[in-house]
């Protein structure tokens, strides 16, 4: 039975070089994961504590919550802006905080370029806090000096690629030894 694994994209940018890689990364799969993607981080409210009450829960938060809980493993592929994580990105973590089954959970971090020097370990010290079980031989970044990206060049590019499967395959493996399976 393929694992599941839930993507996010941290812009909110329609040419996203962000959103282009998970689009890359889902053409390029490895059979065993099944990768779907959570797309509404900005429809998310603001966050505040008032409102995280489970019998009063936002349906779109209590959405979000079901989604992450079901995930296997997630995968983030986030930019950053004005050396920090994008505000609407940091709110949909704000929400997964509440997440009974957040703490954890399998994370693999994504980056398009190798330019961004604050905003990773932001996440990762945030997702430490969150008690998330970051998966470092999952984590990649492609390593280039642009953000002007397509998925369709990630896909024909042989070394890309290659960094996309690779990365996928090593989260599928290390699921599959945390499942019992291989």
């Amino acid at each position: 039975m393929p694992l599941k694994i839930l993507t996010f994209c941290g812009s909110l940018r329609a040419a996203s070089s962000n959103l282009a890689l998970l689009n890359a990364a889902e053409r390029l799969v490895p059979e065993g994961l099944v990768l779907s993607r959570y797309d509404r981080i900005g429809e998310l409210p603001h966050f505040v504590p008032d409102l995280d009450v489970t019998d009063s829960l936002p349906e779109i938060v209590a959405d979000l919550r079901a989604q992450v809980a079901r995930a296997d493993g997630l995968l983030f592929a986030v930019p950053e802006y004005m050396h920090a994580l994008p505000g609407s990105f940091k709110n949909a973590l704000d929400w997964m905080v509440g997440c009974q089954k957040f703490p954890g959970k399998p994370v693999a971090l994504a980056h398009v370029t190798s330019r961004h020097a604050f905003a990773p370990p932001q996440l990762e010290e945030i997702l430490r806090t969150m008690s998330a079980e970051i998966v470092s031989e999952a984590g990649f970044s492609l390593g280039l000096t642009s953000n002007a990206i397509t998925a369709e060049t990630i896909c024909d590019d042989a070394r890309l690629a290659t960094i996309v499967t690779q990365h996928l395959d090593r989260y599928r493996s290390w699921l599959y030894r945390q499942h019992g399976a291989d």
